[in-house]
């Protein structure tokens, strides 16, 4: 009999879930919308992870507390096909991302160009070897969710919506004319969350969500001083705070979505967990975090569907892109960066191939907050290490003195990112003059752009 009590409230347990899901996907709304997207994901984690050492902190881990993932977005217009790939990664590193991009061309007509190839900055996750079996794999999964992705599309819709997040902390502070490495309260930060979430209108779980935010994954490293419960680094592999916050938003649409998490300038700024001069977190820390953003995620997401936030999206979402490779002066020479700009409607994504110090996001944002709503990444299309602002080299410190650069790069980056920003815009007279000489000059230089290898 207790048996049976007990079937019968399993029954009704599950029941109960099941209804909760039901009635959170049973409001339909039309979607009227060039836009068609598709998105899937897929388990990057190595198969053999006893002993494996992992990079950003360098430490040697046995076991896996949650599996690294990447996502693919794939998007089209009608005219214009681009994707979106996160890693749950350290760096999108060149010889990752041009393999990662020639594949995914061949698989889905994408054109490698318009492939934006983005990693968190996971600090507990492998380094990439293209000649690993792991590395060969990375790009087999990839390519295969990318043709996934792109086998199932539908018209979408576009939401957006900003929240905070409470554990990002400047870690410089300027003492006696030199920087330090100090968790400083004062120095500038972005705690802001910019939220996409694309929708088919079937229900109200998104079909996909894309999530950015400013702060290192470094949750699970070192022990400052050899200091207790890890006096070495975390002991497992683990997508940090970006992969706690995937499933904790996936989770709260029952898995019937994908999130894929963007990180932004993030430079200078990490977890503020106090310590000499910090400490490695513990389950209760990458809890907060994970939740923290993943909590500011679904409140932006379940907002952006209210009558009012849906009545106001656009109905022409124009995919264009733009990139260049820029020559940088470094400390031992120059050195190559691409630059992407990826227009989705109103919603504009520029990239850097490393790791900006905060600042670089705020004044981007500040030259074209009014033309478009920015979203600045950083970690994408390569990886050449620091890229501090040109201040920060007048009072040293890790960022500026480990960069490759020297501080004259700052300009060259902003400027060059500026001007993609107006190709993609398209509200500067070069970019829709109908003239037979401007339209000639764009078209070459987008047939050169593409057909880059």
């Amino acid at each position: 009999m207790h048996q049976l009590y007990r079937s019968f409230y399993v029954i009704l347990f599950l029941t109960s879930c099941v209804t909760g899901i039901t009635r959170a996907a049973d409001k339909p709304f039309a979607v009227e919308s060039n836009l068609r997207a598709g998105v899937a994901k897929v388990d990057i984690t190595p198969a053999d992870v006893n002993q494996l050492e992992v990079v950003g902190h360098r430490r040697k881990v046995t076991g896996v507390r949650d599996p690294l993932r990447a996502g693919v977005l794939v998007l089209d217009d009608g005219q214009t096909k681009a994707a979106i790939v996160t890693l749950d990664l350290i760096g999108a590193y060149s010889e990752l991302v041009k393999p990662a991009r020639q594949q995914i061309e061949q698989a889905t007509g994408i054109p490698a160009a318009n492939i934006m190839v983005a990693a968190s900055h996971n600090h507990s996750g492998p380094g990439f070897d293209a000649e690993s079996k792991w590395g060969q794999e990375l790009i087999e999964k990839l390519t295969a969710a990318a043709k996934q992705a792109a086998s199932n599309m539908s018209p979408v819709t576009v939401g957006y919506g900003e929240d905070q997040i409470g554990f990002g902390i400047n870690r410089r502070k300027v003492i006696n004319g030199r920087a330090v490495v100090r968790l400083n309260e004062e120095g500038p930060n972005d705690p802001r969350v910019k939220v996409l979430r694309f929708d088919d209108g079937k229900s109200l779980t998104p079909v996909a969500v894309i999530m950015h935010a400013v702060c290192h994954p470094c949750f699970f490293t070192w022990g400052d001083k050899g200091s207790m419960p890890y006096p070495n680094g975390y002991p497992k592999m683990s997508a940090d705070f970006p992969g706690e916050a995937q499933t904790f938003v996936e989770m709260c649409y029952g898995n019937q979505t994908s999130s894929l998490f963007l990180q932004g300038c993030a430079g200078d700024i990490r977890p503020n967990l106090p310590g000499y001069p910090y400490r490695c977190a513990d389950e209760a820390d990458i809890q907060w975090a994970g939740r923290d953003l993943g909590g500011a995620v679904v409140r932006t997401l379940a907002r952006s569907v209210i009558r009012e936030q849906l009545a106001g999206r656009a109905k022409h979402y124009p995919i264009r892109v733009a990139s260049t490779v820029v020559s940088l002066p470094g400390k031992e020479g120059r050195i190559d960066a691409e630059l992407q700009a990826l227009k989705i409607g109103p919603y504009l994504l520029l990239t850097m191939p490393g790791e900006p110090m905060v600042e670089y996001g705020l004044k981007l944002e500040q030259d074209i907050a009014d033309r478009a709503i920015p979203i600045i990444v950083g970690y994408a299309n390569g990886n050449i290490g620091y890229i501090a602002t040109a201040d920060a080299y007048q009072v040293g410190g890790y960022e500026p003195n480990t960069s490759k650069l020297t501080p004259e790069a700052e300009a060259i980056i902003l400027t060059e990112l500026s001007e993609l920003a107006d190709r993609v815009i398209g509200d500067v007279f070069e970019s829709f003059s109908k003239h037979p000489k401007d339209v000639k000059k764009r078209e070459e230089a987008e047939k050169a752009r593409v057909s880059k290898p």
